[in-house]
């Protein structure tokens, strides 16, 4: 019975570890470079499906503004009865029935043709084609703002990373001095004290490296839901893109762009609706000119005496001019209107423009505050690690205490660390500065 079960235990075993190996090969290593993280952002974030849409919507309704240059053309179709006609008197004493034709139907073709007003049709077409180039600038607006969030995850996992190989270089150095320590102990050198610290020291390694790995999940998480790739992907950051960062151009260069920026030329395009408003509000004021044309067949002939059950067929055309003399009193009041609208819209471009101009200037010297920190934290890599090799060797001959020995270490962990992500944080500053001049 014992042997059943332990066959069977060996089986349930076996499936298992069959069952998760084939897990582990599913999941899937992929190296991405920033130029395809882009490309995904663009392709699959879903908070830019809405704005993509509304450039569909914003390009379909000046399609529809264009139909405006097209004939309006009606047509109808009629079927009554029509019933007996009577005559009365004048005082309502008597009265003479008139025997009517009782069916009755009615056929007309109409056509109408706008032919000046304004340039209002024009107009109108000309402020949805804006309102379409305001959805687009609208859509890169928030394009360049996705593409430096999933970039920050990016970039702060490829720092998880870089801490991972840390961390993982300072238990496996932690754990052969922690063998040095054992052998001291043993011959008598050293307490059973450090021999506790040295073991608690790379248990709060070993700590601090669970939360770095299970941080490295979450941001993996989240990149694949932002890139729409599976979640059996696992994704690992260029680890050449440092090397391969082109150095930042002097400050003008991107306020330069940065007239070009997105933001800017909505807030432009804005005030250039208002004009156009401006005129489509003007044409009230003007006459219309439009042609017509008209065809009907009608029966019976009421008109005649007696009626007759015989069809009637009639056509024109011609010329139409109206205006609206109400417009003359009421338009002024719109217009002005417009005109505070659009000194706020120019307002709102002038403050979007010296707002850009502050968030690329702060950028720049962001970007050169972290190449400046790069270089002071490398000179403190190198000193941490000497001062460490100083302080094990007096610890090794016994001129110095163990205490001495982890305070060495940890600066050295906190240096190295610190340097490995001054390097990201160029590369971080780098694009947020190409993100502030509206050219990521």
């Amino acid at each position: 019975m014992k042997r059943k079960w332990s066959q069977f235990l060996l089986l349930v075993l076996g499936l298992t570890m069959t069952y998760n190996k084939t897990l582990a090969q599913k999941r899937i290593e992929k190296i991405l470079t920033i130029n395809e993280l882009f490309w995904l952002v663009k392709e699959n974030h879903p908070s830019l499906k809405p704005y993509e849409s509304d450039i569909n919507i914003a390009k379909q309704n000046t399609e529809v503004a264009k139909n405006q240059t097209l004939p309006e053309i009606t047509t109808g179709l009629q079927a009554y009865y029509l019933g007996d006609s009577y005559v009365i008197d004048k005082d309502f004493s008597n009265s003479t029935r008139i025997k009517m034709p009782h069916f009755g139907n009615r056929f007309s073709l109409d056509a109408r043709q706008l032919i000046w007003k304004g340039n209002a049709v024009k107009n109108s077409i000309k402020i949805q084609t804006l309102r379409e180039e305001l959805a687009e600038l609208n859509y890169q607006t928030n394009e360049q703002n996705i593409r430096l969030l999933v970039l920050s995850y990016y970039l702060d996992l490829y720092k998880l990373i870089n801490q991972e190989g840390v961390y993982l270089k300072n238990i496996e150095l932690a754990e052969k001095r922690l063998q040095n320590i054992n052998s001291y102990f043993e011959q008598g050198m050293v307490t059973r004290n450090d021999v506790i610290r040295g073991e608690l020291q790379i248990s709060n390694l070993q700590l601090e490296l669970q939360v770095i790995q299970n941080n490295q999940q979450i941001l993996n998480k989240q990149l694949c839901v932002a890139l729409g790739l599976g979640d059996n992907v696992i994704i690992r950051p260029d680890k050449t893109i440092f090397d391969n960062l082109v150095q930042a151009e002097n400050i003008d260069y991107y306020q330069a762009l940065s007239n070009e920026h997105p933001t800017v030329r909505l807030t432009q395009k804005a005030v250039d609706i208002y004009d156009v408003s401006a005129k489509i509000t003007k044409s009230e004021m003007l006459p219309s000119i439009s042609a017509f044309a008209g065809n009907s067949l009608q029966r019976p002939l009421v008109s005649s005496n007696p009626p007759l059950d015989m069809y009637s067929n009639g056509w024109s055309a011609g010329l139409a001019l109206n205006f609206n003399i109400d417009a003359l009193f009421k338009t002024p009041k719109k217009l002005q209107v417009n005109k505070f609208e659009k000194e706020r819209a120019a307002n709102q471009a002038y403050e979007a423009s010296q707002m850009i101009e502050i968030a690329v200037n702060s950028a720049f010297i962001k970007y050169n505050e972290a190449l400046s920190q790069n270089k002071t934290l490398k000179v403190n890599t190198d000193l941490t690690s000497e001062n460490y090799r100083i302080m094990e060797s007096k610890y090794n001959n016994q001129l110095a205490i163990l205490l001495d020995l982890i305070d060495a270490s940890n600066a050295k962990l906190d240096a190295e660390l610190q340097y490995s992500n001054s390097e990201i944080n160029i590369v971080y500053n780098y694009y947020k500065l190409l993100k502030e001049a509206g050219n990521l």
